[in-house]
């Protein structure tokens, strides 16, 4: 699964952009300094989303969302499209 699909994935999951998630987290005091295991508890606890999901939003939560062209243009199943994420949801594509 690509990084882009994971995030597609939570939407889909949550009913909420990974935007909305980002705004929610930053809400409770949540940033690049938390530690992973604090966004992946309210992750599972309010959304139901397991550890691949929520360190996919922890990523971006963290380091924004740009990420490393190692996948960018191959043809295995981790294949981006991009080296930018997109959070802004399926709906503004």
């Amino acid at each position: 699964m690509s990084f882009q699909a994971y995030l597609d994935a939570i939407e889909k999951k949550t009913g909420k952009t990974p935007a909305e998630l980002l705004a929610e987290a930053g809400d409770r005091g949540y940033g690049a300094t938390t530690k992973a295991g604090v966004v992946l508890d309210w992750l599972k606890a309010d959304y139901g989303l397991g550890r691949g999901h929520g360190m996919a939003l922890y990523h971006v939560l963290k380091n924004g969302t740009g990420i490393s062209d190692k996948h960018v243009g191959g043809t295995g199943a981790h294949r981006d499209e991009s080296t930018t994420l997109r959070v802004d949801g399926l709906a503004n594509r």
